[in-house]
């Protein structure tokens, strides 16, 4: 009896798993960023919005990158490094592999001119920015230094754009207690807030609001969809 207990809650426990991964669908975009010539590492500075339209934005740093690709959309992602031409290019999710991702690594080319143009970036009022590479330690509003390059480049666009005006907007994942939820979510886009002002950005240029766990992303009770669901987003007001 002990055994046929055991055999049951093994094939339990492997029916759950199954069921999660079947429910798990979603789709990642990810690559890596080097030189042709040499294929060392290049860092750089990663855009991408969803098409056609462009209602969904964000912007990476670093040699590599990984974003969702959400409602099956295809993507266009252009790259920029000092020194090196842009790239661009257009995923399709149509394209992901057995993991679900569609990988792209970037080849940049030769390295031009430093005051030759760069592919501009459209700061459209509406759009909405998912600081992808912000991380935060567990269950606290601590930066990690790790995200330092990404809130570098929030700042120098704010820089840029002198009439821009963001929103921070803070979202946990859906478990624990909302009014805790709502709590962190305040204090980590306080957080940003702060960093960005240490930046030298005016604070008049930096709203903040937080939701907790009331707007996912995903509704899936899966590591990947809570860890989604855990994001800063950035969105433009004024520009």
């Amino acid at each position: 009896m002990k055994k046929v207990n055991v055999l049951i809650a093994i094939s339990a426990l492997i029916s759950f798993a199954a069921a999660g991964q079947a429910n798990d669908t979603l789709i990642h975009a990810v690559g890596k960023i080097f030189n042709h010539q040499t294929k060392e590492p290049v860092t750089a500075r990663i855009s991408y919005q969803s098409l056609p339209y462009g209602n969904k934005v964000g912007m990476l740093s670093g040699n590599s990158f990984s974003f969702p690709m959400y409602d099956k959309e295809k993507y266009e992602i252009v790259v920029e490094a000092p020194g090196y031409a842009p790239a661009k290019y257009m995923l399709d999710p149509a394209l992901a592999n057995s993991e679900r991702k569609v990988v792209q690594d970037v080849e940049l080319g030769q390295p031009v001119s430093t005051t030759a143009p760069t592919a501009g970036t459209t700061h459209a009022v509406g759009k909405v920015m998912r600081l992808d590479a912000l991380i935060f330690q567990q269950r606290s509003s601590i930066i990690s230094p790790e995200s330092y390059p990404e809130l570098n480049s929030v700042a120098q666009m704010l820089h840029s754009n002198p009439k821009m005006v963001i929103q921070l907007e803070g979202h946990t994942d859906t478990r624990g207690d909302a009014k805790l939820n709502l709590k962190l979510s305040q204090q980590r886009v306080d957080a940003v807030r702060d960093y960005l002002l240490s930046k030298g950005v005016a604070k008049s240029k930096v709203k903040t609001k937080a939701f907790g766990g009331t707007m996912p992303l995903s509704k899936e009770n899966t590591e990947e969809a809570h860890k989604l669901n855990r994001r800063v987003e950035a969105r433009i007001l004024e520009n």
